[in-house]
């Protein structure tokens, strides 16, 4: 089990030899009085899953947003491929992002646009070289791999919770990015749905080989699809490695979180 300060450690002898895809250092932000985030350190490479726990306010939808460029830390770096993304111009995030694929907790899809015209959305607007029909064969193709083929007209309001992170997942990986950010994939899903999704999330890191991070509540949905884990509390890593090693644990607040899972 990892302290903050190894985990740390870890980081910086990574960026010796070959940075991780994604990497955190010492990061802290605040909203006024309230520090959310208390130096908050991690890596995550090539083909893994990184889950992120913790109770609710505790500040792993803010470090997410701090990963993709939404908001900046008060102080600490957040490093994609080696390049420190604080202090970018918004061009230069907007190319940083053209890599990193998101899921939103809620999907976030267009409600005027068909299930195959919000997945081909990002690539009408970052792809300007493809054709219309060059663009509908990826969303077709992406739309395949998550099992939604048969429902490319549908519009968003026609189809399921399930279904909608479905396609979700099939929008973030239209422009074939290296990192996918996943937000509660799981959220307000019955068990069968999420245990699809979770599935869907290890066959699509298994044939894309991404480094893929994931917030979510779901102890077991991260035990299925996380490499490893890292639990926030107070905005402190209280622990990272393997789900078996999270059990193993000595720490009150860590045997509480994990009791029920």
């Amino acid at each position: 089990m990892a302290t903050t300060d190894q985990i740390s450690m870890k980081l910086q002898a990574n960026e010796a030899g070959h940075p991780p895809v994604v990497a955190v250092e010492s990061v802290y932000k605040s909203f006024g009085t309230q520090r959310v985030l208390n130096g908050v350190s991690l890596t995550v490479s090539r083909g893994e899953t990184l889950a992120v726990l913790g109770r609710s306010g505790t500040g792993k939808s803010v470090l997410l947003r701090m990963i993709i460029g939404l908001q900046t830390p008060d102080s600490g770096y957040v490093r994609i491929h080696g390049q420190d993304i604080t202090g970018l111009s918004l061009d230069q995030l907007g190319e940083i992002r053209k890599k990193m694929g998101f899921l939103f907790q809620h999907a976030a899809l267009y409600d005027s646009l068909t299930v195959e015209q919000n997945v081909a959305f990002p690539l009408q607007h970052n792809r300007k070289g493809m054709s219309q029909s060059e663009q509908s064969d990826r969303a077709r193709q992406l739309l395949a791999e998550v099992g939604m083929v048969g429902h490319l007209d549908k519009m968003p309001s026609d189809i399921s919770g399930g279904m909608k992170k479905r396609v979700g997942l099939a929008r973030a990986l239209a422009l074939e990015p290296d990192i996918l950010l996943l937000d509660e994939p799981t959220a307000g899903l019955d068990p069968i749905s999420s245990a699809e999704i979770d599935d869907l999330v290890l066959k699509l890191q298994a044939e894309h080989h991404m480094a893929s991070i994931v917030v979510t509540h779901d102890l077991h949905s991260a035990k299925t699809i996380a490499d490893r884990l890292i639990l926030l509390n107070q905005g402190n890593v209280t622990a990272e490695g393997t789900f078996q090693e999270l059990q193993g644990s000595s720490d009150e607040f860590v045997r509480e979180f994990l009791k029920h899972s």
